[in-house]
């Protein structure tokens, strides 16, 4: 039960995180949201707050932020009833259209002809006078009710997503995966500072009995040269006890000051079923929040080259084992809850990362792809045509689908049934 809620916690961060990123953007370029959801399929849960409609929904397969677009724009047809209601300036704010039985308060209107894309303006017989028509000045801001009793926020083409520029565009595409790509980074200082700090090439503690007590090597030594290598953190130590072997290891220390060497025989052991060499030695940590921070950026760092360093090897050798679905991180969250918060955590920065990253692959149905598109644009001059666009995002959508469906049901059989 545990696992589960973490997954949930887990995959519900990392999409808001990226959404929240198309939204933020979108809304500083003025473009019209119409939806911030999170999860596909039917809606479990949904509320409005101003222009936009926040939903959940029952599938968890990501979510989605949509953006205004010409097929969003309100038409009225001429004779069309309607009861518009104004503001202190004149400006319709709230138009019925719904032909309830209990509209909204305001001015009955029969419409003549009505532009809620560019003139934002409403002509039409008022009260049912009709021998005289009124024109109305609409808000670009205002809702209007249809027949299926639905409010949205009329789309006038300066709010619509394609007539936005196309460094607005480059900026609402790509602010999903840096966001995610941030707080991966952010994360991992979080779990710098929960963690144990980094370890020293100081030894805290010599385990009785082992080769490292055997050769006369004590607590507060200070490793600094094993056999001809230079000793300047503790992870080489390991290294060269496993590249080592059973061979005596000449191991120079500080200790008060002094300098020492000592010989050490690695030791043999098992662990989880591996064969390993130990020289039985713990390293003293660092606790310092500039030790804590320099491993944070660094892992960070890290982490950020080994996963481009992986999506280069999946183009190179495409194999779905190289690929986690839903079920697949489900099963990686399973195991690491049980392992503390700072696993958690560094987990959490690590798919975090992932995902902003592979996002960024050029493949239609991807942000990567949209941006691309972008700056076919930008050298072209000119926007691609939409229905051209529209083909290349649903060939797209259709792989991807075809993907996820592959690689979840790979996930199923090597977690649960292999």
């Amino acid at each position: 039960m545990r696992g589960i809620l973490i997954f949930i916690i887990i995959f519900g961060l990392l999409v808001f995180v990226h959404e929240f990123g198309h939204f933020w953007v979108a809304k500083k370029a003025g473009i019209l949201v119409r939806e911030f959801s999170i999860g596909m399929g039917p809606k479990l849960f949904q509320t409005r707050r101003h222009e936009t409609a926040y939903t959940i929904r029952w599938l968890p397969l990501g979510g989605y932020v949509r953006l205004a677009g010409p097929d969003d724009a309100a038409e009225l047809a001429p004779g069309t009833r309607m009861v518009l209601a104004t503001d202190d300036a004149g400006l319709v704010t709230r138009i019925d259209a719904s032909e309830s039985d209990l509209p909204i308060a305001g001015t009955p209107v029969q419409v003549v002809k009505a532009d809620l894309v560019h003139a934002l303006t409403i002509t039409g017989y008022e009260n049912g006078d009709e021998s005289v028509t009124k024109t109305f000045q609409v808000s670009p801001h205002a809702t209007i009710i249809d027949e299926h009793h639905n409010e949205l926020v009329i789309a006038p083409w300066n709010r619509q997503f394609p007539q936005a520029s196309i460094w607005q565009k480059l900026a609402t595409n790509v602010a999903g995966p840096l966001m995610n790509i941030l707080l991966g980074f952010v994360v991992f200082m979080i779990w710098t500072f929960v963690a144990v700090g980094p370890s020293t090439t100081t030894i805290q503690k010599v385990s009785p009995g082992s080769p490292a007590a055997q050769a006369g090597l004590v607590k507060q030594d200070r490793i600094t040269q094993i056999n001809q290598h230079k000793i300047t953190d503790f992870d080489q130590i390991g290294n060269l006890v496993a590249a080592n072997g059973h061979k005596a290891m000449r191991v120079k220390v500080v200790r008060q000051g002094r300098t020492k060497t000592l010989t050490v025989t690695p030791k043999k052991v098992k662990v989880q079923g591996h064969s390993t060499y130990q020289l039985g030695i713990l390293a003293q940590p660092d606790n310092s929040a500039a030790a804590k921070l320099k491993r944070s950026w660094q892992t960070s760092m890290q982490t950020t080259g080994m996963i481009f360093s992986a999506v280069g090897d999946l183009f190179r050798s495409f194999s779905l084992n190289k690929l986690s679905g839903p079920v697949g991180i489900y099963s990686a969250t399973a195991q690491v809850s049980k392992l503390g918060l700072a696993s958690v955590l560094a987990f959490l920065a690590m798919i975090s990362i992932n995902l902003g990253i592979v996002n960024l692959i050029p493949i239609p149905g991807l942000d990567g792809g949209k941006l691309l598109l972008n700056l076919i644009e930008l050298v072209r001059g000119k926007p691609i045509k939409e229905e051209h666009e529209a083909i290349i995002d649903l060939i797209g959508v259709g792989i991807l689908l075809l993907l996820i469906i592959a690689v979840t049901g790979n996930d199923i059989y090597r977690y649960f049934i292999k």
